[in-house]
């Protein structure tokens, strides 16, 4: 099978086996309900935004299937490469070397989208202008896109590491979770933790050296605020959890708050209309979020809203995240509840 490469830019990627399936199952994709303003705090201001950037994607796919195999080898720390994978077709003539590699064309997964489906790999979603660098996941042998903006390195997707399943002894917890609960949409957008499982508070707690009791209902002195504390948290090895502070060096970096959304959120996929730019390849998606109230649990907002923890506190019931919405070009630090489903992008130390 040869790469499309016919004035478009390719893409390559894996995702796993059932977004595959559900990609090829469907010609087009359908947009998603309203989404709830129930995710949003109340003491959140998001201004409405006046652009609408007009999405002409036209890149080609190509989804290896000898990349959905963990790896067998033990990898001794996380692996990252500078180099980049998008934005540029290979001459070469030469086939494949995997049987089940296939190849699927984004415009078309992507032609008449009004909004979010579940349907559509991720790698449709990044922009095919960036050259992303690459990183290797050793503890499960999950890649992921990187990007550096400014002087910063970020995991260009998010974090879809399951502690309940990579973890081993005291990190092996279950507060991660899947949209829906349907494992195939980690596929796409990764996993949704709790505050507590994104600065991996198991781990924290039984550090010998400085153990620090921290999570739901504890104000622990770690990341409080302005400090500069690395917290790794449920982030690969030479990763991070970024705090307040690296959030605002990300805003900075790109203009500033009030339009950095514009410039985070992907060119596809959000509700209305509410496409960004993508202009730097952080290719924030709207997955949305995990609401816990009491009793009641639900998922909600997919299409409409992106949020990230930060491993910042602000009281002991309270931490700080970046969220983006589909009606705003802000990109706005406030904070929430610690039991509440967010997505986690890691930070290069």
């Amino acid at each position: 099978m040869k790469t499309l490469c016919d004035g478009k830019k390719s893409l390559r990627g894996s995702v796993a086996v059932a977004a595959i399936s559900s990609a090829l199952l469907l010609a087009a994709c359908g947009g998603t309900s309203a989404p709830s303003d129930n995710g949003l705090s109340d003491s959140e201001d998001i201004q409405s935004s006046s652009s609408s950037p007009k999405v002409e994607s036209s890149s080609s796919v190509i989804l290896n299937g000898d990349s959905l195999e963990e790896s067998s080898s033990a990898l001794s720390s996380s692996s990252w490469s500078s180099e980049g994978t998008i934005g540029s077709c290979s001459s070469s003539e030469k086939e494949p070397s995997s049987s089940s590699s296939v190849e699927l064309n984004c415009s078309a997964l992507l032609e008449g989208e009004t909004g979010w489906s579940w349907n559509v790999p991720k790698e449709c979603r990044f922009n095919p202008d960036i050259a992303y660098g690459t990183m290797i996941d050793s503890r499960d042998g999950q890649t992921y896109k990187t990007v550096k903006i400014g002087d910063q390195t970020w995991m260009a997707e998010n974090l879809n590491f399951d502690p309940g399943q990579g973890g081993s002894g005291d990190t092996k917890y279950d507060w991660s979770w899947c949209y829906n609960d349907e494992p195939k949409n980690c596929a796409v957008a990764g996993r949704l933790y709790s505050w507590a499982a994104a600065i991996d508070s198991v781990k924290l707690a039984t550090d010998a050296d400085n153990p620090q009791d921290c999570g739901y209902g504890k104000e622990c002195g770690l990341a409080l605020r302005g400090t500069t504390i690395l917290v790794q948290g449920i982030c690969p090895e030479g990763w991070h959890l970024p705090t307040r502070a690296e959030w605002n060096t990300l805003f900075t970096a790109v203009g500033e708050e009030s339009t950095a959304g514009k410039f985070l959120k992907s060119q596809t996929g959000w509700y209305n209309r509410g496409n960004g730019t993508d202009a730097y390849g952080f290719s924030a998606l709207p997955v949305g979020s995990r609401k816990v109230d009491g009793d009641n649990v639900e998922f909600l907002n997919d299409g409409g809203y992106a949020g990230f923890w930060s491993a910042s506190q602000l009281a002991a019931n309270v931490a700080y995240r970046m969220y983006l919405s589909y009606g705003s070009d802000y990109a706005t630090l406030s904070y929430d509840h610690p039991n509440n489903g967010f997505s986690v992008r890691c930070l290069k130390d």
